[in-house]
């Protein structure tokens, strides 16, 4: 796991209709689709060339039950996952489920940082799921993600003391605050900022690429989800939407072309 660690690895999202956010995301992302046989619940895989990059799965019941709403979990590698969610809780973050072996996969924990926003991590079984993180630029692949956080500076400070992760670029977004790129290993793979007044919670938004945005956004409207924020061009050139998808789940669009 070395050269993935501190990396986000899978992407998984929980629904109340996984069937239906299968279809949506397979018609907006170009995703394929496959069982991932699981002997004691049902997970889909969703695929890009083939190669699984994220996982559905329904929400279930008993966490509906408790408010829990439709949403992406970003997976990040780590080489000790029992040792991780120890340095999680050390930092102020909780435990929301304690660390378990998938068999055959790997073994992994969901964990919140101080401000609440959940996450997973995960340690691998060697030739196992999930898989190395692809070339940057390819559609269908993640290419990019994003921490709105209810304060971006102590959200950096607990994070690049868990991963090591580093700042890159600092954008001024005037009003709305900073904008801060980070870095794992040396690659931008994300950005950080203050949230806005009018976001009720701080929250991890992934952004999957795609061959042109605005190609993307009329799939996506057609196919009942709706648009948050955008189309825009960001710094560097590339085109973003922010939207939920038809369960309300929220997620992002980026591309090299409008």
């Amino acid at each position: 796991m070395s050269g993935f660690q501190g990396n986000f690895v899978w992407y998984e999202l929980m629904t109340t209709d996984a069937a239906a956010a299968e279809a949506f995301y397979r018609d907006v992302a170009g995703w394929g689709a496959r069982d991932a046989g699981q002997e004691n619940m049902a997970y889909t895989l969703m695929l890009a060339e083939e190669t699984p990059v994220a996982g559905v799965m329904a929400l279930p019941k008993e966490a509906s039950a408790l408010g829990a709403r439709p949403g992406w979990m970003g997976y990040v590698a780590v080489d000790d996952v029992d040792a991780y969610a120890e340095r999680v809780a050390r930092a102020g973050g909780k435990l929301h489920r304690p660390a378990a072996d998938i068999p055959g996969i790997g073994r992994f924990a969901i964990v919140a940082d101080p401000q609440g926003v959940v996450f997973a991590l995960f340690k691998g079984t060697p030739g196992a799921m999930p898989p190395p993180p692809a070339a940057p630029g390819k559609a269908g692949y993640f290419g990019w993600r994003e921490l709105v956080a209810t304060d971006w500076e102590a959200a950096f400070g607990f994070y690049s003391g868990l991963f090591g992760w580093t700042k890159a670029e600092t954008h001024d977004m005037g009003p709305m605050g900073v904008y801060q790129v980070f870095a794992a290993g040396g690659e931008a793979i994300g950005g950080m900022m203050t949230r806005p007044a009018g976001v009720p919670a701080p929250f991890w938004m992934y952004y999957v690429l795609v061959d042109g945005i605005e190609a993307a956004v009329s799939r996506l409207k057609a196919g009942g989800g709706s648009v948050v924020n955008g189309p825009l061009q960001v710094p560097g050139g590339s085109w973003i939407v922010q939207a939920l998808d038809p369960q309300g789940a929220t997620f992002a669009l980026v591309s090299p072309h409008a």
